[in-house]
């Protein structure tokens, strides 16, 4: 099969398309033949290592100290199951699925195996394979960052960065939930935050968003720019801070700040969990939750999907089709 390897650590250029052996799935597996996978941020992260102060070592203990372990990257999937192992009961060959790889990843390829009772669920009906491989990863992390806030109906919810993929996701997971929305994000962006159901927009090129006038139950920040230091003018007693990116430095301030601030700062990494996906394929097939897409690349194009998620400005998801045409 083919597959998009990083031969290093780096740029987009140390991916390289290669020829590899297409796996073959063990008794509890499922082979899943990859319509359409994404570039996030996270792949961003593990390929560049351009990580938040103090993660850089961490993240090479996990993933490869001087170069990648796993060399092919992608967290997203969508496709059909081509092959099931003997013991695998919960799919068979021809459905179609998503799925998270989370950490493994290896979804920059044309075939990926995954333990059927993993993170992977049906796709949704009325949703194509390039939609579908784009629910996880903004889905996932907007969805248990909020479950950890204890999010309760009628809550005045910001989300900072309401254009990414987790930002566009956290909007309308929020709503769903029952809370008053405000994104905030830059001009060009605001109809589309707007268009996803936000009570209100802030643009934070014309408007100081610590300026803003107003306090919110649950702040979330999804780019890194809203420390502990500026959300607290933001945040009433008993408010939470949800730093989806934040410093090793902030991580290991964040139980104290909780104890003596009479705020809770929630921090951590979002984990794949089937149920997740469950919930919102349910929300997707409702049309409550649909996952934002700004750009499709074909899967001879990954480098330059990488190239254009390197620069930080992407709407939503960057998805790239490996099997079918680019519409």
């Amino acid at each position: 099969m083919k597959a998009f390897a990083a031969r290093s650590y780096g740029p987009p250029e140390v991916l390289q398309l290669r020829e590899v052996d297409t796996p073959v799935p063990k008794d509890n597996e499922v082979l899943i033949r990859i319509h359409a996978t994404t570039v996030s941020s996270g792949d961003w992260r593990v390929r560049s290592l351009n990580v938040p102060t103090g993660f850089g070592i961490i993240v090479r203990l996990v993933f490869g100290f001087t170069r990648p372990r796993q060399p092919i990257l992608g967290t997203e999937l969508s496709g059909v199951v081509e092959a099931i192992g003997k013991d695998v009961t919960r799919f068979n060959a021809g459905d179609e699925v998503f799925a998270f790889s989370d950490a493994t990843m290896g979804a920059h390829a044309e075939f990926i195996t995954m333990p059927a009772e993993g993170v992977i669920a049906p796709k949704p009906d009325g949703l194509g394979f390039d939609e579908a491989a784009a629910l996880s990863f903004g889905g996932v992390t907007a969805l248990q960052f909020l479950q950890r806030a204890k999010l309760e109906q009628g809550e005045k919810v910001l989300v900072n960065g309401a254009s990414g993929a987790v930002g566009t996701a956290a909007v309308q997971i929020a709503r769903h939930f029952g809370a008053e929305v405000t994104g905030v994000c830059s001009t060009g962006n605001v109809e589309l935050v707007r268009s996803l159901g936000a009570d209100r927009v802030i643009d934070y090129t014309q408007e100081s968003v610590v300026d803003c006038g107003e306090t919110f139950d649950v702040v979330m920040d999804t780019v890194g720019t809203l420390p502990f230091a500026k959300a607290k003018k933001l945040l009433p007693p008993g408010g939470r801070l949800l730093q989806i990116v934040g410093s090793l430095p902030q991580a290991i301030k964040a139980p104290w700040l909780s104890l003596t601030s009479g705020r809770k700062v929630i921090g951590g990494a979002a984990m794949g969990r089937r149920e997740d996906l469950e919930f919102l394929a349910k929300l997707a097939g409702s049309g409550e939750y649909r996952p934002v897409i700004d750009r499709r690349y074909p899967f001879a194009e990954m480098i330059e999907a990488h190239r254009y998620v390197d620069q930080g400005h992407k709407k939503g998801n960057v998805v790239v089709i490996v099997n079918g045409e680019v519409e």
